[in-house]
């Protein structure tokens, strides 16, 4: 019969391919992406993160791993959770771009979150050639674990609850580029407003470090800057 083979049809194939887009359809599991494509975490830190108890994270988590996006290691009593791949943070920030073209609440919302300023913004590559001169400082302003597990190579880590205490170890004649986790990352706005509020000229990168690492650009790891 047409559609048939041996060991299925069509149907069974295509269902297998739901079973991917089943495990995207929560607000709360793409969330959870977002932060795992900044690098491994314990259940626990994801929950805190993501704002979910330890049930619900966990739930969501099985959820992940069961369409292959998560996979897990044990240390001791805690599992730790990773991307079980880039193909899956590229799966991620396709899927955003493509609900942001293709779905008219998304700029709205997307507005609503980040809020509305005049900031100007830098590419990669601009970014790239300015650092390459000590024209500017890069400023990285996610939390510290994620500063450790991967960031742009000469940034320096000041989280974004600890800006306004520490904004005097960073340099006041030199202009800042902040980022954070990637494009719809509201630290780096924040920071921004925050920075331009005390008198620093400061601006962004065009989106963060999910991009950053799926352009294939140097990442540093380990001590902070």
């Amino acid at each position: 019969m047409a559609g048939n083979t041996t060991t299925g049809t069509k149907a069974q194939l295509y269902d297998a391919f739901a079973t991917s887009g089943k495990a995207l359809a929560s607000g709360k599991r793409l969330e959870l992406l977002d932060l795992l494509a900044q690098g491994e975490r314990t259940v626990d830190a994801l929950a805190k993160a993501a704002g979910l108890n330890l049930t619900t994270a966990s739930a969501h988590l099985q959820t992940l791993k069961q369409a292959g996006f998560v996979a897990t290691r044990r240390d001791g009593v805690r599992i730790h959770y990773r991307l079980a791949g880039d193909d899956v943070a590229q799966l991620f920030a396709l899927l955003r771009k493509v609900a942001e073209h293709h779905q008219a609440a998304v700029p709205a919302a997307r507005d609503a979150y980040l809020g509305e300023d005049a900031a100007a913004e830098v590419t990669h590559d601009e970014l790239r050639a300015r650092a390459a001169t000590g024209d500017v400082v890069v400023l990285d302003v996610r939390p510290v674990e994620e500063y450790h597990a991967g960031h742009i190579p000469g940034a320096v880590s000041i989280p974004v609850e600890e800006l306004a205490d520490r904004i005097h170890e960073l340099p006041e004649e030199t202009e800042i580029v902040v980022y954070c986790r990637g494009a719809y990352c509201v630290l780096a706005y924040d920071a921004v407003r925050l920075l331009t509020d005390r008198g620093r000229r400061a601006i962004r990168l065009n989106d963060g470090m999910l991009e950053w690492r799926l352009a294939e650009l140097p990442v540093d790891a380990g001590n902070l800057a």
